[in-house]
């Protein structure tokens, strides 16, 4: 089964073709991020707009890359939340104007377990049960997923997610937006960060970032003047306090439910530091996508959108777009 998919949530405008959930024959992404830096964060409306120049292009050039035709798609899928709802209006009405054109069924997709299913696309899949761990700019959710389209949300973010926190940390700091990346690089070879706190949030699987993102904005307060090595320290003390968090938990609520694995997915998921502390500290075995999968991409949605249409869930009177969407359509 090829299916061509959409996935529009955000900031950036991405088409795939995925055979049978787990085979990609193409993944074209168009990110925005350059356009929204000068802002200092996304802007709904230019994303929006942006989506509308980009998504014929780009599906164009996912059947190129895929070297199909519509002929050969069995289903086309599109997220239809959470997200913002510009960006969300257009990818869906593309994909059911597709859809209706070559009568081909329609299979809207949840963002966030499409991200779970990035990993399907990387090799070894899955054993159920699995805890998911979803950190991206908007959520940190604790997913327990039984079977194919059996989830059970055991924690969330009380304030900030993780991918905000970053964001606010970076600005607090006067590093450039996006902020997890730019973290991540000016932390390369510390190993000696300052001290900064850690919500653990005692006998809950939820999470609290606004604390340390406080803390942080104190610490750059009292120091005023900073040079570049103390900026440094103090990213790598920021870091390391989300990090810490977000790998005790997950591992605690991990070995309390008994699982087979641990599932991460998310854009956050992507960085470096983050991916070495689970590989060391899990007890389980750790499944995390490659980079490249772990943002937001259109491959993850098609993987997403075959498990539901092997189930029987395609969903042909699919519901508008819902922005707050949560676990599962």
């Amino acid at each position: 089964m090829n299916i061509l998919a959409f996935e529009t949530s955000c900031d950036e405008t991405a088409a795939a073709v995925v055979k049978d959930g787990d085979t990609i024959f193409s993944n074209v992404i168009s990110s925005q991020v350059d356009i929204h830096a000068r802002y200092g964060g996304i802007v709904p409306e230019v994303a929006s707009r942006q989506h509308l120049l980009t998504i014929t292009p780009v599906a164009e050039k996912a059947l190129t890359d895929a070297g199909i035709t519509l002929k050969q798609i069995d289903a086309i899928a599109a997220t239809v939340g959470p997200g913002l709802a510009g960006s969300l209006i257009v990818g869906v009405n593309f994909a059911r104007a597709i859809s209706q054109a070559e009568d081909l069924p329609f299979i809207g997709v949840n963002h966030l377990e499409g991200h779970i299913y990035a990993n399907w696309l990387a090799g070894d899949k899955p054993e159920f049960p699995c805890l998911c761990l979803i950190v991206s700019g908007g959520h940190s959710d604790l997913i327990l997923m039984a079977n194919h389209g059996s989830f059970h949300r055991l924690g969330s973010t009380r304030d900030d997610a993780a991918g905000e926190a970053f964001d606010k940390g970076a600005r607090i700091l006067g590093l450039p937006y996006p902020g997890g990346p730019s973290i991540q690089s000016v932390t390369a070879g510390i190993t000696t960060p300052l001290s900064l706190p850690r919500a653990w949030l005692k006998d809950s699987d939820d999470f609290s970032f606004s604390g340390v993102k406080t803390a942080l904005l104190h610490m750059v307060e009292e120091k005023g003047e900073r040079n570049d090595r103390w900026v440094k320290e103090a990213a790598a003390a920021f870091q390391q306090s989300i990090i810490d968090v977000l790998v005790g938990k997950t591992i605690q609520a991990a070995l309390r439910n008994g699982v087979k694995q641990i599932v991460l997915a998310g854009g956050v998921a992507s960085n470096d530091a983050l991916r070495k502390r689970f590989k060391a500290d899990s007890p389980l075995p750790v499944l995390i996508p490659p980079p490249i999968l772990c943002t937001d991409n259109a491959a993850m949605i098609a993987s997403c959108a075959y498990y539901r249409c092997i189930s029987g869930n395609i969903r042909e009177s699919c519901p508008d777009v819902i922005p707050g969407l949560s676990f599962a359509i």
